[in-house]
């Protein structure tokens, strides 16, 4: 067992593993070695974990269910804090469910829909947690978490708890606060959703999945879109118009299925997703001067 492992047991914060594959961590199964992987089990912990960490100098990152990030095949030398425990849900009154950063949105959608609130129809497919959810201010349907999100209870940088209102999140197309100010953590959210037919939701969100079923290729890893739409346009046409649905690179492919997702379709090293990546943003950028931005974030590259 290594001296960081030690010290990270003896601050009794939670469950700690050493040497850990972040391909267990990601949705595209791809990524090096951890040397640290930390469940913190609430708050208190969290803040002693952060505080050791930041005078030790550890690098570290928290992540969700890591839907939306690509770590690089080499070896984190650092803390992974996953924020699984952090998973508590409790009905209020008048529409508005309390629910913690580690808990599943897509969870969170079709339990909603159990009790007949609508508002969380367009999540029912998003694979992400609450926190990293409210993070990217994750969006389908014309609709995402900024029309639902009340309030967002965060750790600040100094180490207190606050509570921000809608407004402050600033929650625009795919970003947020959280985004903007990264050492802001997540910590539980309120939201508030409408009362609706119970039968009419379940049957929306099983309307969406069928169709996701039939335009996307959930079969294999990814990490959902790969490029954010240009405004007026769709980043899966403007691939699909240079021909380079199916292209591959190693054991990663521009989806045959919908061009905006790129697949671990052949045990795929982080190198060959990240280069098929660029290789498609380039080649958008070289023929339309579309400058598409990339939806996912790059971990561990430099």
């Amino acid at each position: 067992m290594s001296d960081l492992i030690e010290k990270l047991n003896s601050l009794n914060i939670g469950k700690v593993e050493e040497n850990v594959s972040l391909s267990k961590l990601t949705t595209y199964k791809v990524g090096g070695r951890v040397k640290a992987l930390v469940y913190p089990k609430d708050i208190s912990s969290l803040t002693r974990l952060l505080r050791f960490l930041r005078g030790e100098n550890i690098l570290f990152k928290v992540i969700g269910n890591g839907s939306n990030l690509l770590f690089s095949d080499k070896f984190y030398d650092g803390v992974i804090i996953k924020l699984s425990e952090f998973n508590d849900i409790k009905f209020l009154n008048r529409e508005k469910i309390r629910v913690g950063a580690g808990f599943s949105l897509m969870k969170l959608s079709l339990l909603a829909a159990r009790k007949g609130l609508t508002g969380l129809e367009f999540a029912s497919g998003i694979p992400g947690s609450i926190g990293g959810s409210v993070f990217m201010n994750a969006g389908a349907y014309k609709s995402d978490m900024g029309y639902v999100v009340k309030e967002v209870k965060v750790l600040t940088p100094d180490f207190k708890v606050i509570t921000l209102e809608n407004k402050e999140m600033n929650f625009h197309y795919r970003t947020s606060f959280l985004q903007r100010h990264p050492d802001y953590i997540c910590l539980e959210v309120l939201i508030k959703l409408k009362k609706g037919k119970r039968e009419a939701i379940e049957e929306v969100i099983k309307e969406r999945k069928k169709r996701r079923l039939d335009s996307q290729p959930l079969e294999y890893p990814s990490a959902g879109s790969v490029f954010r739409n240009p405004p007026g346009m769709f980043a899966g046409e403007l691939i699909e118009n240079i021909g380079l649905k199916g292209k591959r690179i190693g054991g990663a492919m521009v989806s045959k299925k919908h061009a905006n997702f790129i697949i671990n379709y052949q045990k795929a090293t982080s190198n060959d997703i990240k280069k098929l990546i660029d290789l498609v943003h380039s080649e958008v950028l070289e023929k339309y001067n579309v400058d598409m931005k990339i939806e996912q974030e790059f971990v561990n590259w430099e």
